[in-house]
């Protein structure tokens, strides 16, 4: 923040207190406070932003708001097919991180494409959903190529990935998605969720364990 500057450059009024990396200016803490992840694209390394994520609560979820009820994701699905889960959940966040400006709803437009994807697949059909959405047609197409860097091991190793199995931790993500998603217009809450607890890159040591 330079000496110079003697108003926020959000509202152009009161004093400014910090540096947004979002605006790449000095604002005021009540316009950081209320744009952030509003009208600001925060950069998830942002000191503000870290700061306010360990306060943040996930919303209150009803399970209507779910969607394709008719999907049943127990947890004794989610511990057999731990590596899976881990393995596609990565790959999300690998092609979530890689759009660089991806947001929340980018995530939920790119897993319902792909959920729904796989239910034509489950009724025999063979027609592949993508969304108008550019960005999240492209993290689609990441996470697709994470199935079959999966597919490609199993088979090597003599076994097989089910469709039955993608589908319903794609529909488990999905959920997260709307779990972790803040509602804020530009919320990144769910790709910082996935860049902490599934890194981009597991270990080689997890693909090993994906047996189906």
């Amino acid at each position: 923040m330079t000496g110079e500057q003697t108003a926020c450059v959000i509202c152009n009024i009161r004093r400014p207190r910090r540096h947004c990396p979002g605006v790449h200016g000095a604002i005021c803490s009540i316009c950081c406070g209320t744009e952030r992840e509003v009208t600001v694209s925060c950069p998830l390394d942002c000191l503000y932003l870290r700061e306010a994520r360990s306060r943040e609560r996930d919303p209150e979820v009803e399970p209507s708001e779910f969607p394709h009820p008719e999907i049943n994701v127990d947890e004794s699905f989610l511990q057999r097919n731990e590596p899976l889960v881990i393995f596609l959940a990565s790959g999300l966040a690998q092609a979530a991180l890689a759009e660089g400006n991806a947001i929340d709803n980018d995530l939920r437009e790119a897993l319902e494409s792909l959920v729904k994807t796989y239910i034509t697949l489950q009724s025999g059909l063979v027609y592949e959903m993508r969304p108008d959405n550019p960005i999240a047609a492209r993290i689609q197409a990441g996470t697709e190529d994470r199935i079959r860097e999966v597919d490609k091991f199993l088979r090597r190793n003599e076994s097989t990935l089910r469709d039955s199995d993608v589908l319903k931790v794609l529909t488990f993500l999905q959920r997260l998605e709307i779990q972790k998603n803040n509602r804020r217009p530009r919320s990144r809450a769910f790709i910082d969720f996935l860049r902490e607890f599934f890194p981009p890159e597991p270990a080689k040591e997890e693909t090993s364990l994906i047996i189906t």
